[in-house]
């Protein structure tokens, strides 16, 4: 029987878990997300203003956008190294808040 990810079909043989996650899944809007964090660096405005004019998202929006997108299995497929990067920051900026709110509560 064949298999589906949702995007495109499978023959018979045996596929294994991580192979299912397929970056042509991810929507023009994720893949686009995916580059501006690949490079916004180099843009000539802040990064607010460029997420406001190049997504039309708060950003608010952008960042649950993003944090969402990072947790999919299509995005680590599709650039795995900024999607690693991009998982690492978030866990350190969590644990950075984690101990100051611990700290403050010891204090």
């Amino acid at each position: 029987m064949a298999q589906s990810t949702g995007c495109d079909r499978y023959d018979d043989r045996m596929i294994e878990p991580h192979q299912l996650a397929e970056p042509s899944c991810l929507s023009d809007q994720e893949k686009g997300v995916l580059e501006f964090e690949r490079q916004w660096w180099r843009l000539p405005m802040a990064k607010e203003q460029a997420i406001r004019e190049t997504f039309g998202l708060s950003g608010p929006q952008y960042y649950q956008l993003l944090n969402a997108l990072i947790d999919r299995q299509e995005a680590l497929a599709a650039d795995p190294l900024l999607v690693k990067r991009l998982r690492r920051m978030r866990t350190q900026r969590r644990e950075q808040r984690f101990a100051s709110y611990a700290k403050a509560q010891v204090s």
